[in-house]
């Protein structure tokens, strides 16, 4: 499952981490990295998704 969790993060950065945490704090700061630029959006998915 962290396969495509991984895969979605890379796609889209903010449904990656809901799919691992849910509405939270760090979907909110997701979302915010995304807008301010894709690639942070992406890093802190997949650190979410591989820590937890």
């Amino acid at each position: 499952m962290d396969i495509l969790r991984i895969i979605l993060a890379v796609l889209i950065p903010p449904l990656g981490v809901f799919l691992q945490v849910g509405l939270g704090m760090h979907f909110w700061l997701n979302i915010l990295l995304t807008i301010l630029g894709y690639i942070p959006g992406i890093v802190h998915a997949i650190w979410i998704i591989a820590t937890r």
